[in-house]
């Protein structure tokens, strides 16, 4: 048979509903890749295999209590609550630090069947698209292990791409679900606001949101038909339940207007990014769908997403003791200096302006069905460097200006997920599409369109311990 690691979430569903495979078996074949590759790239940094051996084996001798995920190993984000499980935040302040409760979307995993094996590294407090901290080190990209996996979902994206994961979940404010599935070759979605809710920080926020992750549309569907849905502990939850984007039927792409642009009207993008989106743009032209080069209005999405990003910074590390603020790094130290400095004016203004950008991105999705522009600015960069200081000959002021072709989509509340979209220099390229709001089943089946013509995502990493051999 064919190596478990090497199929498809939905696959190893499959097989282990017809009881083809055995939930432990599933498990002893991932422990046993994550113990091969795992110690080149850190993707995994706390393992659970003896509660993932437990819960496994619970699983094969009970097959009427498994659910969509049943014997699907997972690792969490370790920025998610995990009950009984070291979660440290990517912080010293949280080293040793073991929740009593799981996270809303880590209680509904269980609950389907899913087996945990551990959590996946990120940043310090997920802040900046760089998967580094003082606890577990940095995490490297698998298909060139000197350069970055992007964050915050770094760990779960490279996880998923050595095939160490089936599917991830991940979370993402300015872009941490789809940056680093662009730089490992994955798909990573941002859902719309209130599609997966949370117990855990400002439920009345909707700039942050988790996701899922995986290699395929049909994979990420069925995680994400697990973690959406609303929940009565919950205000501002979308209705429809998670089953309901469980099935994805592609699109016939002779039937799409989509709007193509290779900077968002306004962004430095390096020139191996732009012809990876031209290329896209061409095949998809190809297909026979509409395609336009236009970019809806984002002027305002810059201080828009620095307000509220700031307000959230403000919130969480404000009430700190000076001693723990002095174990923050630098860069969340001047994302929190920036909140401080936030006035009446600004919440004035920054409510009022979101809601005409919603607007006019709402007017502009009027003429198009899908927008499609890239979703980094940059291609992985080196392990040493902690975030971008120029991109294609611009300066850039701030640890967050870098990622903005995702953080200005943030703002705009639409569904966005990054999909591989080609490789340039050896290296993954992701595109971003992205739907009109609310609209995550559209996206979906838009985005299994487009997967269907390009089939960059079987391109594996090769690196020594990888299926496809040593470099």
């Amino acid at each position: 048979m064919t190596d478990p690691c090497l199929l498809t979430a939905t696959e190893l569903r499959g097989l282990v509903a017809r009881r083809e495979l055995s939930c432990r078996e599933v498990l002893d074949a991932h422990i046993a890749r994550i113990e091969a590759v795992n110690p080149s790239l850190n993707a995994i940094i706390t393992k659970t295999y003896d509660l993932a051996t437990e819960l496994a084996g619970d699983l094969d001798r009970n097959p009427d209590r498994q659910g969509p995920l049943a014997g699907l190993p997972i690792a969490h984000k370790d920025l998610l609550p995990t009950k009984g499980i070291r979660t440290t935040y990517g912080s010293v302040l949280y080293a040793e630090h073991v929740p009593a409760t799981d996270a809303l979307i880590v209680e509904r995993m269980r609950a389907a069947g899913a087996v945990v094996v551990g959590k996946t590294n990120a940043p310090e407090f997920g802040a900046g698209s760089q998967t580094f901290n003082r606890v577990f080190g940095a995490t490297r990209n698998p298909y060139d292990p000197s350069k970055t996996c992007g964050g915050s979902s770094g760990g779960a994206a490279v996880a998923l791409a050595a095939r160490m994961l089936p599917t991830a979940d991940g979370s993402d404010t300015g872009g941490s679900l789809r940056n680093p599935a662009a730089f490992c070759n994955v798909i990573g979605l941002r859902p719309s606001p209130g599609r997966v809710p949370s117990v855990w920080g400002d439920p009345w926020s909707d700039l942050s949101t988790a996701g899922p992750m995986a290699r395929t549309v049909d994979d990420l569907a069925l995680l994400f038909s697990v973690l959406a849905g609303p929940d009565p502990r919950v205000p501002n939850c979308l209705p429809e339940p998670g089953r309901s984007f469980r099935s994805v039927e592609p699109l016939e792409p002779s039937t799409l207007r989509i709007a193509v642009t290779e900077d968002f009207g306004a962004l430095p993008v390096e020139g191996a990014i732009r012809e990876a989106i031209a290329e896209l743009r061409d095949t998809l032209a190809a297909t026979g769908a509409t395609v336009i080069d236009v970019a809806p209005d984002l002027t305002d999405a810059r201080r828009i997403f620095h307000v509220l990003r700031a307000t959230g910074f403000r919130r969480r590390f404000g009430p700190m003791s000076d001693s723990e603020k002095a174990e923050l790094k630098d860069t969340i130290r001047w994302n929190l200096d920036a909140g401080l400095e936030l006035t009446v004016a600004d919440y004035d203004w920054v409510y009022p302006a979101r809601a005409a950008l919603v607007a006019q991105v709402a007017g502009f999705f009027a003429d198009v069905d899908l927008l499609i522009g890239p979703t980094t600015q940059v291609q992985p960069f080196d392990i040493a460097t902690d975030w971008v200081r120029e991109v294609a000959g611009k300066r850039m002021s701030t640890y967050i200006e870098w990622m903005e072709s995702c953080s200005w989509i943030t703002v705009t509340g639409c569904p966005a997920l990054s999909l591989p979209a080609g490789f340039k220099n050896g290296l993954p390229v992701g595109a971003q599409l992205i739907a009109p709001l609310r609209e995550d089943a559209f996206l979906l089946r838009a985005a299994k369109a487009v997967e269907a013509v390009t089939g960059y995502a079987a391109r594996q990493p090769i690196f020594a311990g990888s299926p496809a051999g040593p470099l």
